[in-house]
């Protein structure tokens, strides 16, 4: 019974993440932002993370593939945020 409330609940976060990527998408796309790209894609990373726990071991949160996309997804996120600190910097001097 846990299992399987586990399972749905990584299946909705999946969905999430992907919707949310999505939307950085669309944004990214009006505004031409690398910001925003970067987003999308660290979404999507997590949402492949949540997907694979719910397909392969919903319980077993202690798979290092699992922390090693998200700590892609993280690195994609922090990079993002550097490179547009850095643009905007730039553009004051």
């Amino acid at each position: 019974m846990v299992e399987n409330l586990i399972t749905f609940l990584q299946a909705v976060s999946a969905t999430g993440a992907w919707v949310c990527g999505l939307l950085f998408i669309r944004f990214w796309r009006a505004t031409a932002d690398a910001l925003f790209a970067y987003f999308a894609a660290a979404f999507w990373l997590l949402a492949l993370s949540w997907a694979l726990l719910a397909i392969v071991n919903p319980t077993g949160e202690s798979q290092p593939y699992v922390y090693g996309i998200r700590l892609v997804a993280f690195l994609l996120i922090i990079a993002g945020m550097i490179q547009k600190n850095r643009d905007s910097t730039a553009s004051y001097k």
